[in-house]
C-alpha cells in the first residue's frame, strides 16, 4: 500500500516536488515532535515543517480552540474584513509580544506565506523612499516569487525565475569571505563613493541566521553596525524573520539580543502556531503610507490561523517557555560540538544559534548521506547550504529533553554507520 501511494505521487505530481524525495514515505499522523507513516513506523521530527511547526504537530490547546471555532461556524474566509478572530489576535500580539519589548509597529497581513511578506516589505520600502534598489546579502534566502528571488542568493533558485532579476545589489554577509575581512567596511565604501556604481538603496534586507543559506549566524555587533549604516544613509532595514523568528533562535524575534530596531519585520511560518498559512509584515507607524488596497490578496485574512496564532502566544506570556528554549538550545550546541570532536572525519564546524543549528562539512555529499541514513533510522532532518553541506537540526521548540536525546542518538548512529561502511572520503 505504501509503495502504491508513492507511485501515485510519482505518476501524478509535478517533478518540482522536493521533500518527498528526501523523505520517501507516506505520513498519516503527527503529534508533538513525532510523525508516523502508513506502515506505523515512528519518526522523530527534527525538521518541523522547515520552521513552520515551532510548537510541534497538533498542539492540543490550539487544536481545541480551532475545532471549537469551526464547530461554532466561525468565519473562515474574510479577505481583510474585520472579524473577532483577527481583533483577538492583534490585541494579544500587541499585549504579549510588542508592548513588553517596547516595540511599536503597524501590522499588515500581506498574504499567507513568507514570500508574500517579503514582497510587501520591498514594495513598501521603495514606496516610502522613492528609491529603486535593494541591498541583499550573499547566501540569503527570501522566497520564490520574483521580488523575493531577486534578493535571494542561491543561483539554482534564481535561474527558476526565467528572467533577469534586477534592481538588487548583493553584498557579503558577515564572515562570507573570512573572519578577517570587514564586510561592512566594504559595503559602506560602496555607499559613500560616488564612483562605485551603487546607487543609494531603498532598503537592506537580511536574515540574522541564514536558514537555507547554510545556517550562517551574523554576529550581534555586525547587526548593530548594519543598523548604524542604514540610519546614517537613510536606508530602511528589513529583517526577514520568517524562519529565524517566533523563538527559533531562542527569543521571539531573532534580532532581540542584538538590540536593534528594524524598520520592517517579515514574519510567517510559525506565526500561525498550528502550521496554517499566515504572514505578517510589521512596519514602523510612520512608514505605513499605503493607500487602501494598494497591496492585497484573497487569502490575507486566514481566520483559522488567527485562532491558533492567538492561542500560541500564551507560550510567551511569561519567561518560562523562552528559558526552556535557551536550556535545550545549549543541549543542541553541546551535542554538535561533541560530534565535531568525536568524529574528525566530518571535518565539521558547528553553525547557527538556538534551535537553528547544524554541522557544516566540506566532505562532498556527507551531510546528505547523514540525513538519509537518519531517515532510515527514524529521524526527519534536512540539509542546507548551496551545496547541501550542512545537516541541520530544527526540532519543535516544545520537544522534551528525552525526545532531543533520542534524536541525538539517531544522528550519531547514522554517522557511525557511514564511517563503518567507509562511505566517507575526506578531502
Amino acid at each position: 500500500m505504501l509503495n502504491d501511494n508513492l507511485k501515485i505521487i510519482e505518476e501524478l505530481e509535478s517533478s518540482v516536488r522536493s521533500y518527498v524525495r528526501s523523505f520517501p514515505t507516506v505520513f498519516t499522523k503527527a503529534v508533538g515532535h513525532k510523525m508516523w507513516d502508513m506502515d506505523g513506523k515512528e519518526y522523530i521530527d527534527f525538521f518541523a515543517g522547515a520552521g513552520a511547526l515551532n510548537y510541534g504537530h497538533n498542539d492540543p490547546k490550539m487544536k481545541k480552540k480551532l475545532v471549537e471555532y469551526i464547530m461554532d461556524d466561525g468565519i473562515t474566509h474574510s479577505l481583510d474584513m474585520a472579524t473577532k478572530a483577527k481583533t483577538e489576535f492583534l490585541k494579544k500580539f500587541n499585549d504579549v509580544i510588542l508592548k513588553p519589548r517596547d516595540m511599536e509597529y503597524k501590522v499588515m497581513f500581506p498574504g499567507p506565506t513568507g514570500t508574500n511578506t517579503v514582497e510587501s516589505a520591498l514594495k513598501l520600502a521603495r514606496k516610502v523612499t522613492g528609491r529603486t534598489d535593494i541591498i541583499s546579502f550573499t547566501n540569503g534566502f527570501h522566497g520564490m516569487t520574483i521580488g523575493s528571488l531577486s534578493v535571494t542568493g542561491n543561483s539554482a533558485k534564481r535561474k527558476g525565475a526565467g528572467i533577469p532579476l534586477q534592481n538588487v545589489v548583493t553584498m557579503p554577509f558577515d564572515n562570507f569571505v573570512n573572519e578577517d575581512l570587514d564586510t561592512l567596511e566594504y559595503l559602506e565604501r560602496f555607499l559613500e563613493d560616488g564612483g562605485s556604481g551603487v546607487e543609494l538603496p531603498a532598503a537592506m534586507i537580511l536574515e540574522t541566521v541564514q536558514g537555507e543559506g547554510g545556517i550562517n549566524a551574523a554576529r550581534y555587533e555586525w547587526l548593530k553596525r548594519v543598523e548604524k549604516i542604514c540610519n546614517k544613509y537613510g536606508i530602511l532595514l528589513i529583517i526577514d524573520d520568517v524562519q529565524a523568528g517566533v523563538g527559533r533562535t531562542g527569543t521571539f524575534f531573532s534580532f532581540e539580543p542584538a538590540g536593534i530596531n528594524p524598520d520592517i519585520i517579515c514574519l510567517s511560518k510559525s506565526i500561525g502556531g498550528f502550521g496554517s498559512p499566515l504572514a505578517l509584515t510589521l512596519c514602523k507607524p510612520e512608514l505605513d503610507i499605503w493607500n487602501p488596497g494598494e497591496h492585497n490578496g484573497t487569502f490575507r485574512g486566514n481566520n483559522h490561523a488567527f485562532v491558533t496564532a492567538t492561542e500560541s502566544l500564551t507560550y510567551w506570556e511569561d519567561k518560562s517557555f523562552e528559558n526552556s528554549i535557551l536550556k535545550k538550545s545549549e543541549m543542541i550546541t553541546q551535542f554538535l560540538e561533541g560530534l565535531v570532536k568525536k568524529y574528525p572525519e566530518l571535518e565539521g564546524k558547528v553553525k547557527g544559534r538556538g534551535f537553528m543549528q547544524g554541522i557544516e562539512t566540506p566532505v562532498e555529499g556527507l551531510a546528505a548521506k547523514i540525513a538519509a541514513v537518519a531517515f532510515e533510522k527514524g529521524l526527519i532532518m534536512e540539509t542546507s547550504g548551496v551545496d547541501d553541506q550542512v545537516f541541520k537540526l530544527f526540532p519543535p521548540l516544545t520537544i522534551d529533553e528525552e525526545g532531543l536525546e533520542k534524536g541525538f542518538n539517531i544522528i550519531e548512529d547514522s554517522i557511525k554507520t557511514i564511517i563503518k561502511k567507509k562511505e566517507l572520503v575526506t578531502n
